[in-house]
């Protein structure tokens, strides 16, 4: 009864990597990082006059909401965005316009998709659709 018949399944082939595509992407990362820190900051600057009564500030950063991917021309793009709290019980909640809450993709991409679709499938024009996404 030692003999089991359970097999383990193959992996799946790993990512081809591309140094250039992860530098991108890299590089959007800390872009998307540095300008969501910087709308953290224009709008934690809006609640320095109000303190509580021991002297703390009452909307203060408060860690990160869970990572989440974005879909970007350049491939799915990690971000993390920061969160806040109100020690007073108001309702200060920060919401990036970069990225806003449920952002799955860019817009360019949103927009793209059903054109890849229905240009693609419909004529048979691959060339035509993806030189929109690609370039000539």
């Amino acid at each position: 009864m030692t003999d089991s018949t359970l097999r383990a399944l193959s992996q799946p082939e790993p990512e081809i990597s591309d140094p250039l595509n992860e530098l991108l992407r890299q590089g959007a990362r800390d872009l998307i990082a540095k300008a969501v820190e910087a709308e953290l900051a224009t709008f934690l600057a809006q609640f320095t006059d109000t303190t509580l009564e021991d002297g703390r500030l009452e909307v203060v950063r408060y860690g990160y909401l869970p990572e989440r991917t974005v879909q970007t021309g350049i491939g799915d793009v990690t971000v993390k965005v920061p969160k806040v709290r109100d020690r007073s019980g108001g309702q200060a909640c920060f919401n990036s316009s970069l990225l806003p809450p449920y952002l799955k993709r860019t817009r360019s991409v949103e927009e793209l998709i059903p054109w890849l679709y229905l240009k693609g499938i419909s004529t048979c024009d691959y060339q035509e659709a993806l030189s929109a996404l690609l370039g000539d």
